[in-house]
């Protein structure tokens, strides 16, 4: 298990997760429905080019939403096109981004660079 911890401030930005692979989840949602999260709770996946890891969105007890409100843009939820929404709740370090508008998948993805990992005691 591991937490990840804001590479400023060291404030935990997760609840305990391990490495874990995407849910297949159903078709798309009809309409302005939110699709069901990509990760299963308590669970990451790193990024083909390692620059990402992927996490549910419940997960992330120490973000908070981007206090510039065009980070946040999309009709049902965040589209994640506008750049990092999530800063860390601690120093405010812009640390992921969350992607759950209706056209699109639902995840969090933490940018690797500003986040550095703690192995837990298992």
């Amino acid at each position: 298990m591991t937490i990840f911890r804001c590479v400023g401030c060291r404030q935990p930005l997760t609840d305990e997760v391990e490495s874990g692979e995407p849910v297949q989840g159903p078709e798309r949602p009809a309409g302005h429905a939110i699709a069901s999260p990509r990760m299963a709770a308590g669970t990451f996946k790193v990024s083909f080019d390692a620059r990402l890891l992927i996490v549910h969105p419940d997960d992330l007890p120490g973000v908070a939403r981007h206090p510039d409100a065009r980070r946040l843009a999309g009709c049902c939820g965040p589209s994640g096109l506008d750049g990092p929404n999530l800063v860390c709740s601690g120093c405010g370090a812009e640390v992921a981004t969350k992607e759950s508008d209706c056209w699109t998948d639902n995840y969090v993805a933490l940018i690797a660079a500003a986040i550095t990992d703690e192995p837990t005691a298992s």
